[in-house]
């Protein structure tokens, strides 16, 4: 018997101690150097039969609730900003802590920045009030709704005990069948308004909290991104880009959020959405508990910025669904202004030079008219107030709320806030140090504009080298130059390490996408090339983009969203061996197929850029732009090009001795060679820092002065 028992007494030993010394504690509401606003969720594992775990040297034991196996959670409070060590016997975690008010990694504040919490709208028709500080914080508010029979509006939920007679019911997803009551949450964060919504009734159920969540919650959350971008800067937003109270989307029990940071006429700042959509992410797992997977969703502008925090801030989210789509912002600002420059050239260099057909074919455009709606684009790159330029051109946009007073203007107003894209991303574009002026990655130099006209025959030589010798390009102020431009290399590799230029090779390499493909090729610049764009992005550097479904012409987003929910839950169901790129593929569903719509009848095609054996593309064609007219790749992810001497062998038109000597003197260091990578064209670097946030810093932005406080 001592025998046995010394043998068990062994063996229980060697089971045990390595499981002891084995203990665990893991953020799971946010990574552990990246938490907000003085919370975390934590997770401890140990074999101990009675844990003991400090905060900051206090016993906080008693927090953690046992979840079984010996697992542990608990929602550890009152952390202090900066550095805190959280222990447990032998093992340690520091959680390193930011202001609910951020920054985390999106760089130091912008100034100006108008509050407008004030003109906020909550359920009930009031407002979240006056801010309460610098910040635009403002009070935390919940509100309930609820769905009527036989509505479509929701209705302010007034007695919280009491279930009102006609309240819907639904089945959510989950199979949980429940009062259709919605809990609206608002508050504020990163200096925007964040909003949740999630279905859970207070008649019947205790205050949801992260150990026990709403029965009604299927365990789904999305992220919903807004649109635009002309005049989003500088402001905390009024409104949401999209609606938390997603009748569908609640019904089969996804509970939903945003900020205002996430609407892109807000802030058109891909870095600050991605901090926005952490933080709120963070705070929604702290409140209800871990999902099961995120999606983020959005057209237009939420298409992009959806792309982009997918992309980079890898673990974020799972899946993306979306529409009207541009791979990033800069997409739509940078062909802008090609196709700006050639208007100018156009209209007022060379007025009588080219037809309109030659005009058209030189921008990749199906018309003038719809290069026109391209070039006016960037607007959104100019601060310049009043300029006059090309038709329905409006430069120096601005939201009614920033006062003229703190607007620049270069002759009344030199050090006033400015108006563009580069500016408003200034923490990571970089400035200039002698002006204040965000550093920019737009550039031109060798790009040989009507290259492929010319070789078409569309245009003749001579119009050719007419058109590179004068188009010339911009300065800082978007004026007309008759130089090219040059754009700053630290700004271009900055670009590309920051994810402002879309990678398709971080978090978007090992997650579905789902595309819906609306275009219209005609006018209002939501072109089709910007799709294949996307998919070029992915397809370079993954090897193929198998992980993107491509639909075009698509009616109703049912079934891309049904597509979509399939595939997430088949991954994260998928146990076997593998990377998540693997088990992403490999789950995909058979509908999962490229082709159109017409006339509500599906056509599988493999989507391929402009094949004119497509049938989706005689149905639907796509053009192109003066970039990729010049020569340039259908991802137009080079900023700047490789330079190469000039050759005659790549002209299909006949140069005389003149026309090459006049063609070298245009291009004295090169043209464009498009087979090379661009110039610090440099790999996406994760979950990008900007400061204060030191974890994967790409560059510490400097806090730049501004005599323009943040008004209330």
């Amino acid at each position: 018997m001592l025998i046995r028992t010394a043998f068990l007494a062994v063996g229980f030993i060697a089971a045990t101690l390595p499981a002891l010394s084995q203990t665990t504690l893991k953020a799971i509401s946010t990574d552990a150097s990246l938490v907000t606003g003085g919370d975390v969720l934590v997770e401890l594992h140990t074999l101990a039969p009675k844990p003991s775990v400090t905060l900051n040297g206090t016993d906080i034991s008693r927090v953690f609730h046992a979840e079984g196996h010996g697992d542990y959670l608990a929602l550890v409070t009152g952390l202090r900003n900066g550095s805190n060590t959280l222990r447990s016997g032998t093992t340690s975690l520091t959680l390193t802590n930011y202001p609910i008010e951020g920054p985390v990694f999106s760089g130091p504040r912008i100034a100006p920045f108008i509050c407008q919490t004030n003109d906020f709208k909550l359920p009930d028709g009031t407002t979240l009030g006056k801010p309460l500080d610098e910040n635009c914080s403002a009070r935390t508010v919940v509100q309930y709704v609820y769905l009527p029979k036989n509505s479509l509006q929701f209705k302010p939920l007034k007695d919280l005990t009491k279930v009102p007679r006609d309240v819907a019911i639904t089945t959510t997803a989950s199979g949980n069948t429940v009062n259709f009551i919605v809990r609206v949450e608002t508050g504020t964060m990163d200096r925007g308004i964040y909003q949740s919504a999630i279905l859970h009734d207070p008649t019947s159920e205790p205050q949801p909290t992260p150990f026990a969540p709403p029965r009604g919650w299927n365990h789904h959350l999305v992220a919903l991104q807004g649109s635009g971008c002309p005049a989003g800067w500088y402001v905390q937003g009024s409104a949401l880009g999209v609606s938390t109270l997603d009748r569908e989307r609640l019904a089969q029990g996804d509970a939903l959020f945003s900020n205002t940071l996430n609407h892109t006429s807000n802030s058109c700042n891909a870095i600050l959405a991605g901090e926005a959509t952490a933080m709120g992410k963070e705070h929604f797992i702290e409140t209800f508990g871990v999902p099961d997977w995120t999606i983020s969703i959005g057209g237009s502008g939420g298409a992009y910025t959806s792309l982009q925090i997918a992309d980079a801030f890898p673990g974020l989210i799972d899946g993306v669904m979306i529409r009207a789509t541009f791979p990033d912002a800069l997409a739509i600002a940078l062909a802008g202004l090609d196709a700006h420059l050639l208007m100018h050239y156009f209209q007022s260099t060379a007025p009588m030079a080219l037809t309109a057909t030659q005009q058209a074919a030189i921008g990749g455009y199906p018309s003038v008219e719809a290069m026109i709606d391209a070039a006016n684009q960037a607007q959104r790159t100019d601060p310049v107030p009043h300029r006059d330029d090309i038709k329905g051109y409006l430069s120096a946009m601005w939201k009614d709320a920033v006062p003229r007073p703190l607007r620049y203007d270069p002759d009344k107003n030199p050090t006033g806030a400015r108006p563009t894209i580069f500016d408003w991303a200034r923490n990571a574009y970089g400035v200039d140090p002698q002006t204040g002026f965000a550093l920019r990655p737009f550039d031109n130099t060798g790009v040989q504009y009507g290259l492929s006209a010319l070789n078409r025959g569309v245009i003749t030589p001579t119009q050719f080298l007419d058109l590179n010798e004068k188009i010339g390009g911009v300065d800082n102020d978007s004026n007309y130059i008759p130089s090219r431009t040059q754009g700053n290399l630290d700004a271009i590799r900055r670009t590309y390490q920051s994810g402002l230029m879309l990678s398709g090779g971080g978090g978007l390499s090992s997650i579905p996408i789902v595309d819906d493909g609306t275009s219209k090729e005609t006018g209002g610049y939501h072109y089709g090339w910007f799709h294949f764009a996307l998919r070029d992005r992915v397809r370079q550097a993954n090897g193929s983009s198998a992980n993107m479904v491509f639909w075009r012409n698509i009616v109703t987003d049912a079934a891309s969203q049904d597509l979509l929910d399939h595939w997430i839950t088949a991954y994260k169901g998928d146990a076997r061996p593998g990377t998540q790129r693997d088990k992403v593929l490999r789950n995909k569903p058979s509908a999962g197929v490229d082709g159109c719509f017409t006339e509500g009848r599906f056509t599988r095609d493999e989507l391929v850029f402009q094949d004119a054996g497509s049938p989706c593309q005689h149905d639907y064609p796509v053009y192109s732009n003066a970039r990729h007219e010049a020569g340039g790749p259908v991802a137009g992810n080079i900023l700047k090009c490789a330079l190469k001497p000039v050759d005659p062998a790549d002209y299909k038109a006949p140069f005389s001795s003149d026309d090459l000597v006049r063609l070298k003197t245009i291009f004295p260091n090169g043209v464009c060679d498009w087979s090379k990578p661009g110039i610090n064209q440099v790999p996406l670097t994760p979950w990008p820092s900007f400061g204060p946030s030191p974890k994967n810093m790409v560059y510490q932005a400097p806090a730049v002065e501004n005599p323009a406080k943040t008004l209330k």
